[in-house]
């Protein structure tokens, strides 16, 4: 048995009892035409802040629309991670979620393949140090801030696929082909969109269009979304091996609903647009396990300022020379 499996018996029994079958049915219906609205909007955003970036030329003016870019390639894997689960088509098709797999998969320059198998091994190994590959491969191993800054920098692409590599080696050879077939074309694709900005706009629009949202703001994305994920935890109890995130009209937007992300480990097939409501429902279960939302402010607050270490309880592992008052500041 997989180790949150072998783990989360009671918490799953004790979840089974706090929503009605009819709305837990409910809540893992899928409707293609809003993932493919909200799919469209992504893009869309994407697009229009490319043009708004060319058309400005001061740094302060385009900027804002360079994180826009960035922020919409990275929900590309958020898209990704929809196919994965199997959340997107009413009526599954292997052929449609492969296509659909592969379209998003490719502006962020990874393999489909491999993300698929990563994440699928991360949640049947959550809770675990060795069986968890994003902890065991990916996670910071020495508490430092230097080291915990440099995933919010284009720092983290050589981390992020140094840890895949290490992680792929174990895979079965028809696999890893796959992967590395897969990887090369994103890369070339990758490619192929840099230099064709280049050539039509020069080094400024490239700079603009490409260089800072994908190298700088993309990091920026993955390394705040992460961070709502599994770093701030209780241990010993696996229905908190995630982190509750506070609702928020701002958030669920600019992460596509990926801040849901202990529904998600709760539920993993309900589709990103029913977490928000999946939450809501969740609400007295939340209160009997005394479980507190967190907001992204106070998350970069205590694991970069105050050096909290990740997949701890950051509020009783709190060092006593920080007073509770500094603990607590809501950035």
């Amino acid at each position: 048995m997989a180790y949150y499996a072998d783990h989360a018996q009671d918490l799953k029994r004790d979840l089974a009892r706090e929503i009605p079958v009819d709305a837990l049915r409910e809540l893992h219906r899928k409707r293609p035409l809003l993932h493919a609205f909200i799919a469209l909007a992504n893009l869309g955003a994407l697009v229009g802040a490319a043009f708004a970036a060319v058309h400005f030329t001061v740094w302060y003016l385009w900027l804002p629309f360079a994180f826009v870019i960035g922020f919409a390639v990275f929900n590309c894997t958020v898209l990704l991670h929809e196919v994965v689960h199997r959340a997107v088509l009413e009526v599954s098709s292997e052929r449609g979620y492969r296509i659909l797999g592969l379209l998003y998969a490719i502006p962020s320059g990874i393999s489909s393949s491999q993300f698929t198998r990563w994440h699928l091994d991360h949640h049947a190994g959550l809770g675990s140090d060795d069986d968890d590959p994003k902890r065991h491969y990916l996670s910071p191993k020495i508490n430092a801030r230097w080291l915990k800054f440099l995933y919010f920098t284009p720092a983290l692409f050589p981390i992020y696929f140094r840890a895949a590599a290490k992680e792929t080696a174990a895979y079965e050879p028809e696999l890893r082909r796959r992967i590395a077939r897969e990887r090369l074309g994103t890369i070339a694709f990758q490619l192929s969109v840099l230099a064709v900005v280049a050539w039509l706009g020069g080094g400024y629009v490239a700079w603009k269009l490409y260089l800072v949202p994908v190298f700088f703001i993309f990091p920026i994305a993955f390394a705040l979304n992460r961070l709502g994920q599994h770093y701030d935890i209780d241990p010993s109890d696996p229905a908190k091996w995630s982190t509750l995130m506070k609702a928020s009209w701002f958030w669920d937007p600019v992460f596509l609903f990926s801040n849901y992300h202990l529904e998600h480990h709760y539920f993993p097939g309900v589709p990103f647009y029913n977490l928000p409501r999946l939450q809501k429902l969740l609400g007295p279960f939340y209160e009997k396990r005394g479980m507190v939302a967190r907001g992204y402010g106070e998350l970069v607050w205590r694991y970069l300022i105050l050096n909290r270490k990740p997949h701890t309880n950051w509020v009783e592992s709190a060092p006593s020379s920080v007073s509770p008052a500094a603990d607590r500041i809501p950035l």
